[in-house]
């Protein structure tokens, strides 16, 4: 599946949709572009295909978010779980900057600093030092997180947030060793715990592995080297 942004705000679509995550309100696949209602969709926003093309979610220019696709445990963040949507949903609340998703999991910051999850969380990968799923945003404890593109980052079970001061901030599962702690791969973290290091500047996540780079043009790589 493939989604992508044409102007002027609007979202087109296609590929395989097979769970409805072309957000066209059917499952059948496509193989010529067709729009998903709405013409307010905001200027880079970014619409993701999830893992498998489960999900997907968009910002409008109004700060709301909205998801379509599968729905395992809760990781639309409508307050249900395992409910399939092919059209758009709202997510509560409004001003969102930026969402990254995990396979069942997303986090989002908001332009005010605040940071949020929802979705599965059997591996600390909710970031609130507890294993339980969540069907609606939670807020993550901090109002300092940077907003912006790559501020905010996931691999398949794990997170990752900038602050504002520059440090780096990982929680979930440390499979291969993502988390960038020096560690064994089986010591999972279920709330925020530092990157060594400051002048972080963006982060962007793979399978069990991260790549970041700093202010001064360097870049860095920990994890899954397979």
């Amino acid at each position: 599946t493939f989604t992508a942004e044409q102007p002027p705000n609007t979202f087109w679509t296609l590929g395989d949709n097979r769970y409805g995550v072309l957000g066209i309100n059917d499952i059948a696949s496509r193989s010529s572009p067709v729009q998903i209602p709405g013409v307010t969709w905001a200027t880079g926003a970014t619409a993701y295909g999830g893992v498998n093309g489960e999900r997907a979610f968009a910002v409008r220019t109004d700060g709301t978010l909205w998801t379509w696709g599968t729905n395992q445990a809760g990781s639309m963040g409508v307050n249900q779980s395992y409910i399939q949507r092919s059209s758009p949903v709202q997510v509560p609340g409004t001003t969102w900057s930026d969402i990254s998703m995990g396979t069942q999991f997303n986090i989002a910051v908001k332009t005010d600093g605040t940071l949020w999850s929802w979705g599965e969380g059997g591996l600390g990968q909710l970031a609130h030092n507890n294993r339980t799923n969540r069907s609606s945003p939670i807020q993550i404890p901090g109002t300092t997180w940077a907003n912006g593109r790559r501020k905010i980052a996931t691999t398949n079970t794990s997170g990752a947030a900038i602050k504002t001061d520059g440090t780096l901030w990982v929680w979930g599962s440390n499979g291969s060793g993502a988390l960038g702690q020096n560690v064994a791969e089986t010591n999972h973290r279920s709330s925020p715990v530092q990157v060594p290091g400051t002048t972080w500047k963006s982060i962007k996540g793979g399978y069990d592995y991260m790549v970041a780079t700093k202010t001064d043009g360097t870049m860095y790589a920990w994890g899954n080297n397979s």
